[in-house]
C-alpha cells in the first residue's frame, strides 16, 4: 500500500474542490456536504480540463467547461456530455491527516471492498 499524505482535513473546505499532486498524478480532492473526503482524477473524461476548478453539487463534481457531473463515489458520469468514468482513488483518514493512493493495487482493493459492501 502506498498512501501519501495530501493535507490536513481542515485544509479541505466543505463543498469545494482542491487540486493535489499524488504520486505524479493530479487529483481533485473534495470534502462533500456530508463531510466525506473524496479523491478523483483531476481531468474531465470529456473536455480534458481540470475538474478541481469545477463545482461540488451534493456528491457530484461538475466540470466547469461543459457541465458534466461525476459521481464522487464511483467516478461515473451522471450527465452528458461525458460518457466515460473518471478514476476514483482510495482515501484514508488518520487523525486529522488525509492520505490518498494512486497505486493500481490500492485502487483495485478499494474497488473490491466497495463491491463487497453493496
Amino acid at each position: 500500500m502506498s498512501f501519501e499524505r495530501v493535507c490536513a482535513l481542515s485544509d479541505l473546505t466543505v463543498g469545494t474542490a482542491a487540486q493535489a499532486l499524488v504520486g505524479g498524478k493530479l487529483v481533485a480532492m473534495v470534502r462533500d456536504d456530508n463531510g466525506h473526503v473524496h479523491a478523483v482524477e483531476d481531468e474531465c473524461s470529456h473536455g480534458k480540463v481540470s475538474l478541481s476548478e469545477g463545482d461540488v453539487v451534493g456528491c457530484f463534481l461538475e466540470c466547469w467547461l461543459h457541465g458534466s457531473r461525476f459521481d464522487l463515489f464511483t467516478g461515473e458520469p451522471a450527465t452528458l456530455p461525458a460518457t466515460a468514468a473518471i478514476r476514483v482513488y482510495p482515501v484514508r483518514l488518520e487523525g486529522e491527516d488525509v492520505y490518498v493512493s494512486v497505486d493500481p493495487a490500492d485502487i483495485a482493493a478499494a474497488g473490491s471492498q466497495l463491491s463487497a459492501a453493496t
